[in-house]
């Protein structure tokens, strides 16, 4: 190699990784060392302090690698949000093991084409699910697992493979690991939700999750003092955006993490009222149903300093009354996928008002362009795909050369979005490249279309898609779910879309619906409906 480095050849190569690395696992060392008894997670009425925290991770650790774990193997994670996912998690970070969190939510068919596509070679799972995991285990009898540790009772085996009680994990020694990790050994591989084809296995190395992080950390203005930020987590940690935009952020800069199996807005209230959150991030039904609640009027909300939604637009009317309810809360949108280590746009405070419907400029570790159809770059104003360069960016798709060389085309990574720029930068979104519709000659952004008729108070959830048709080719068609204790009228929905929308964009139909399919984090499974 030339040029001028320093020469590190009487150095012990494990102290130069150790002493130089961007691993994911050191995060937990730091925190110990720096807040100790400072409450890290909290799980219900159990809380864990930074210095418990890194303890039980180094045990699990050792009891991974005393199970035959090594450097590069991976581990699937089968756990809702409880202190011992987090504990997992970083165990694995600590000795080079890949994390992959399973969605709960999935089939055994799905778990079992994971497991059988990743090579995983033991599994963590909660006592509640391992009846569908021995069912997957039985269906991908190639499946390369070996072992399964039980949170909960144990048996004996499951699907044949070795279960063994996770407690046993924690009785190791709980002094730090010191092993050998990269900076681009991957941290964790998480599957796409699969919604058109089958899922891929998007891979991410450490020092990608660490700058994203520190990202997030940044854009969220988390403090890093003798008190840090409070965070309900109500988003499932097994996706990108509830463990590393959410949970990690969180641990790096000394907050606490206030764990939640599901949403329920009574005890998010009581997180506000008794714990003074400062952070918290939601899906649009979630603030909906938690403006909703009779309690909110009852409690100080002026701890909220800055509150997120992401996954789907929010009308103009839900913003201000957000805004109302939390006055001293920046109330804005964060944009991101998988395969970006999300956050990769987030509304400035700024914008509030003023470029709601925006998905806001990059954050600061993120370029954003526009690239047209020949693989060039448009100027601002003009629409095209939306593609990235990013240190946060995944490393590729696992065990798909052909996806990773279609993502990867003309030098940037192709997230499936159309958008535009706007003279400031500000990132607008118009569609997913999939669901833009082609009617009578003329595309139409579903986007556009939905927030038009979520403007209409009667609508809870709206989402818009095209359907065959023989005059058309596509009818714009929007499936809605009424607003709690109110009645849609397709007609004066209409009516609403023509005064707000090209005569083409306005749907051709408006069907009424009790719930949209949804994947666990909320995305709205449009395939589904357009199979109805």
């Amino acid at each position: 190699m030339s040029g001028m480095h320093a020469d590190l050849s009487l150095v012990d190569p494990l102290v130069v990784n150790l002493t130089h690395r961007a691993a994911l696992g050191d995060v937990l060392t730091r925190g110990a060392q720096t807040y100790g008894d400072r409450t890290a997670v909290v799980d219900g009425d159990h809380e864990v302090s930074y210095r418990e925290l890194d303890a039980r991770a180094n045990a699990v650790a050792r009891g991974l690698l005393a199970d035959g774990l090594e450097r590069g193997d991976a581990v699937a994670l089968q756990i809702q949000n409880r202190w011992e996912f987090v504990v997992t998690f970083f165990a694995c970070a600590k000795i080079g093991v890949v994390a992959m969190p399973l969605n709960l939510a999935l089939p055994a068919a799905d778990i079992a084409y994971q497991l059988a596509d990743s090579g995983v070679r033991a599994v963590v799972a909660e006592e509640a699910f391992l009846p569908v995991l021995e069912e997957a285990l039985h269906t991908a009898e190639e499946a390369a697992v070996r072992s399964v540790h039980v949170i909960g009772s144990a048996p004996a085996e499951v699907a044949g493979r070795r279960a063994a009680d996770f407690r046993a994990l924690l009785d190791n020694d709980t002094a730090t690991v010191e092993v050998v990790v990269e900076d681009r050994d991957i941290l964790h591989c998480l599957y796409t939700s699969g919604t058109t084809s089958l899922p891929k296995g998007v891979v991410t190395s450490h020092v990608a999750v660490l700058i994203a992080s520190l990202t997030s950390a940044l854009e969220f203005g988390l403090p890093r003092g003798r008190r840090g930020a409070v965070m309900p987590i109500v988003l499932p940690l097994f996706h990108v955006t509830g463990l590393d935009v959410l949970l990690l952020p969180m641990l790096v800069t000394g907050g606490t993490a206030v764990l939640h199996r599901g949403f329920d807005p009574e005890t998010l209230l009581d997180d506000l009222a008794v714990r003074r959150a400062t952070h918290v991030a939601l899906l649009p039904a979630m603030w909906g149903a938690l403006l909703d609640h009779p309690r909110l009027g009852e409690i100080d909300t002026t701890s909220l300093r800055v509150g997120i939604y992401a996954m789907a637009p929010m009308p103009a009317q839900r913003l201000e009354a957000i805004r109302a309810a939390f006055p001293r809360a920046d109330v804005i949108l964060g944009s991101g996928q998988t395969e970006t280590t999300p956050l990769s746009e987030l509304q400035w405070p700024e914008h509030q008002g003023e470029k709601d419907n925006s998905w806001g400029p990059p954050v600061a570790t993120t370029d954003v362009r526009i690239m047209g159809p020949d693989g060039g770059l448009l100027p601002p104003g003009e629409e095209g795909e939306i593609v990235y360069r990013t240190p946060q960016l995944m490393d590729g798709y696992w065990n798909n050369p052909g996806a990773n060389a279609e993502a990867f085309a003309h030098g940037w990574f192709h997230g499936g979005d159309v958008g535009y720029l706007d003279e400031e930068g500000v990132v607008w979104f118009t569609d997913r490249t999939k669901d833009m519709i082609k009617t009578g000659g003329e595309n139409v952004s579903s986007v556009e279309v939905e927030r038009a008729v979520l403007a209409h108070e009667s609508v809870a959830e709206c989402a818009v898609i095209g359907m065959p048709d023989d005059r058309w080719g596509e009818a714009v068609t929007a499936f809605v779910v009424a607003a709690p204790g109110r009645t849609v009228d397709p007609q004066e929905l209409r009516a609403v879309c023509k005064r707000n929308l090209a005569g083409f964009k306005v749907p051709k139909h408006f069907e009424v619906v009790g719930a949209l399919p949804k994947t666990a984090t909320g995305k709205i499974r449009k395939h589904e409906l357009r199979r109805s």
